[in-house]
């Protein structure tokens, strides 16, 4: 299924308040969300036929929209039926929900007041986001020579699209140079994120780091994570880390909704162990998902 392309799947699609076979969704080639990224969207998994934290992401989905200026033409209740009205159509049981908002093709402009807000929500079956394989080793970072822009400059704290685009450029090449993914920093040199996940460090005593998301998105999975921590006694510090630090830290994993806890290897010439304690919080994750 991984192989097929998006728009030859088969089943249904939730759009604009009702579910349309997949391949008759379409939006025009002039939509202003195309053009100059006005749109958000969340991204959500499925575990044993369920949404895990569906609420938190669809109150998400509708604080971007906001710091975007759409009304989101539905309440969140509505968006949240939605989705699991569409996971129960596709039969996913284990995969992968896309919430999107865009605004339409009534004006080709910077302006777009008067442009429809479009909701659409699909899933599908999905497994590990990186190798599988890689996972259980760790996979490898090199560090991205873009930067995530100081909070004044973007709605950082959005899951909006334009967000994204230094993301794709930094991911295609690590993967050119042979990494899996890229340790983004932010504008005054620290240490953010991934391209689509939250970082973590173990340091020697047990106990972790983790950067401030103060330009960057606080995901979910982060906070489920911290949770867990903190239930099991573990010290967090969330914090500015400069890069000069990485060859302190023993273990380093991602958090993310489609990266779950993934372990990192190694962050460009700095090598990291995949230690208990993230084998553990991983497990103890997946419990929390599953409800095990």
């Amino acid at each position: 299924m991984e192989s097929i392309p998006f728009d030859k799947r088969t089943g249904e699609i939730w759009f604009n308040g009702k579910a349309i076979n997949w391949p008759d969704v379409k939006i025009h080639i002039l939509s202003h969300g195309l053009h100059y990224a006005s749109c958000v969207f969340e991204g959500e998994r499925v575990y044993d036929g369920e949404i895990f934290k569906l609420e938190e992401h669809t109150k998400r989905l509708f604080y971007s929209a906001s710091r975007l200026g759409f009304k989101i033409p539905y309440n969140q209740e509505d968006i949240n039926i939605a989705c699991k009205k569409i996971v129960d159509l596709q039969k996913v049981k284990n995969g992968y929900v896309r919430p999107v908002v865009w605004r339409g093709s009534e004006m080709m402009a910077i302006s777009a007041q008067r442009a429809k807000i479009h909701v659409a929500i699909a899933t599908w079956e999905w497994g590990s986001y990186f190798d599988p394989n890689l996972k259980l080793k760790g996979i490898r970072l090199n560090i991205s020579k873009w930067r995530r822009p100081a909070p004044n400059t973007i709605p950082w704290d959005t899951k909006a699209s334009g967000l994204y685009m230094i993301c794709t450029l930094s991911k295609h090449e690590a993967e050119k140079e042979g990494f899996t993914d890229s340790l983004m920093l932010d504008y005054q040199d620290n240490i953010a994120e991934a391209t689509g996940a939250n970082i973590f460090f173990k340091d020697d005593k047990g106990q972790l780091h983790t950067p401030i998301p103060d330009s960057f998105l606080d995901g979910i999975t982060r906070r489920s994570i911290i949770e867990i921590a903190k239930s099991k006694n573990i010290k967090i510090f969330e914090r500015k880390i400069k890069p000069e630090e990485l060859s302190k830290f023993k273990g380093c994993f991602l958090t993310g909704t489609a990266a779950e806890v993934t372990p990192v290897s190694q962050i460009n010439k700095y090598k990291f162990v995949v230690c208990d304690v993230i084998e553990d919080l991983s497990e103890s994750y997946q419990s929390l998902v599953r409800k095990k």
